[in-house]
C-alpha cells in the first residue's frame, strides 16, 4: 500500500519506521528545516535513537506527499488536524485516517467531528488509537492498536491492510468510543502523575485508573460510545499504559504539578504536546453539559486551572461520600 504521513513528531515518524517494513510510506514535516534533518541523518529529533529506513521517502511537500497515496495518515497533534486536512479532494486519497487524540482547542471538536466539517463527502475515514508509546512502536517491540471508522467493511479493510508482526491492528465501528476513551484518559493521567509525584502509593493508582475508566465509561456511552470499546485498547488499555508508563507526557505533567512546578514551566521543558491539559478542559465541559459525575476530571481541572493545591484535591477526591461501585 502507498501510503502518505502528515506530520514527522514522534508518533508520525514511529508510524512510518514501522509501517515501511511492508508499505510504500512517504512523510512529510511542515518545518523545512525538519526535512532536511530527515533526510540528511535519517533520524528524527523526537525518536533519538532511532535510524530512519532509507525505504522512507521524506516527502518535500503535502502535496508531493499525497501524490498517489492510497491511505493518507494525519499524524498531527489534534490541533493542527483541521489544517491536515484542509484543500483535500476527494479520490486524493480516497482514504485518510488520523492518529490524534484529544479535543480541538477552542471548538471542543473531537478528531471525528473536525474530520466530518473538513474531508469531502465520500471520503472513507478513520481513527487509529491504542496503547502506543512511539518510541516504543518505531523500536519494533510489539503493539496492538485500533482502527475505528462508522464504516465497520473499511474499518476492518484497513485494520486488515496495516497489520503486522509488531504492530497488530484491530477494527471497530465505535468511533466516539474509540476517541472519547483515547481523549479522557490522558486527563486520568495527569491525575495518576500527582498521585506517584505524592508517592501515595500503588493502591491509591489502581483505585484512580479504576475509578478514570469508569469516568470515560460514564461520559462516553453518554455521547453515543459503546461500554465494551472502553474496556478494549482504546480504553482500558491506552489508559493503564499512559497512567503508568515512564514514557507518558500527561504523566509527566502530574509528577511535576505534584512537586510543585508552574504549568507554564512543565509544558515549556516537555518539548512534546501534552494532550491531556486541553482536554480537562473540554471533558469538563462536556461532563457539565450532559450531566455526568467526573470529580477525577474535575480535581484535574482545578489543579490545572484554578491553583488548587494538587494534595488539596486528592483529600477532596478522598472525603467524597461512599456510593455503589456502578454509579
Amino acid at each position: 500500500m502507498k501510503i502518505a504521513i502528515l506530520g514527522a513528531g514522534a508518533w508520525g515518524s514511529a508510524l512510518a519506521v514501522s509501517l515501511s517494513a511492508r508499505h510504500e510510506v512517504r512523510l512529510w514535516a511542515r518545518d523545512r528545516a525538519q526535512q532536511d534533518e530527515l533526510r540528511q541523518h535519517r533520524a528524527s529529533r523526537y525518536l533519538p535513537g532511532i535510524a530512519l529506513p532509507a525505504a522512507i521517502d521524506v516527502a518535500s511537500s503535502r502535496a508531493a506527499a499525497l501524490s498517489n497515496a492510497e491511505l493518507a495518515i494525519a499524524a498531527t497533534p489534534t490541533a493542527g488536524l483541521r489544517e491536515a486536512l484542509q484543500g483535500v479532494e476527494r479520490g486524493s486519497p480516497a482514504a485518510w485516517l488520523w492518529a490524534c487524540k484529544g479535543f480541538e482547542t477552542g471548538t471542543g471538536c473531537l478528531p471525528h467531528e473536525i474530520a466530518a466539517q473538513s474531508l469531502p463527502q465520500g471520503v472513507q475515514a478513520g481513527a487509529l488509537s491504542g496503547p502506543s508509546f512511539a518510541h516504543e512502536v518505531a523500536r519494533g517491540l510489539p503493539a496492538a492498536v485500533v482502527a475505528a471508522a462508522h464504516d465497520a467493511a473499511f474499518a476492518a479493510s484497513i485494520a486488515a491492510g496495516l497489520n503486522g508482526p509488531r504492530l497488530r491492528v484491530y477494527s471497530s465501528d465505535d468511533v466516539v468510543g474509540v476517541e472519547l476513551g483515547g481523549a479522557v484518559k490522558n486527563v486520568i493521567a495527569i491525575a495518576a502523575g500527582i498521585a506517584d509525584g505524592l508517592e501515595l502509593g500503588h493502591n491509591a493508582r489502581a483505585a484512580l485508573i479504576t475509578r478514570g475508566l469508569a469516568e470515560i465509561s460514564r461520559l462516553g456511552t453518554a455521547l453515543g460510545g459503546r461500554a465494551e470499546t472502553f474496556a478494549g485498547l482504546a480504553g482500558l488499555g491506552d489508559l493503564v499504559l499512559t497512567c503508568t508508563g515512564d514514557l507518558s507526557r500527561n504523566r509527566r505533567v502530574g509528577l511535576a504539578l505534584a512537586r510543585g512546578q508552574a504549568l507554564d514551566s512543565i509544558l515549556a521543558s516537555l518539548g512534546h504536546v501534552a494532550e491531556g491539559v486541553q482536554s480537562a478542559r473540554a471533558t469538563l465541559a462536556l461532563a457539565r453539559r450532559h450531566g455526568i459525575d467526573m470529580p477525577i476530571c474535575a480535581a484535574v481541572h482545578a489543579v490545572l486551572f484554578d491553583a488548587f493545591p494538587p494534595r488539596d484535591a486528592v483529600e477532596r477526591l478522598l472525603a467524597r461520600d461512599p456510593k455503589s461501585e456502578n454509579r
